[in-house]
């Protein structure tokens, strides 16, 4: 009976163990997955505000010229 009681501790060790081993590895693979996803993601939006940088200098430069404005 002792010995059941000792075997079956060791066998939920061993689901908790491979749980956690399961949970861990999800967790790493979730991280991996976003990582991936928000540096393209950035990429562009730094390309998207850095056009948006020009558009905008380029009205500014037009709307002083238009208001008689030394360029």
């Amino acid at each position: 009976m002792a010995e059941e009681t000792k075997t079956s501790g060791q066998n939920q060790q061993k689901q908790g163990d491979f749980v956690k081993g399961d949970f861990s590895t999800i967790l790493v693979g979730v991280g991996t997955l976003i990582d991936s996803t928000i540096e393209p993601v950035s990429k562009i939006l730094a390309q998207t505000l850095d056009s948006l940088a020009v558009v905008a200098k380029q009205i500014l430069e037009g709307v002083n010229s238009t208001l008689g404005g030394k360029k």
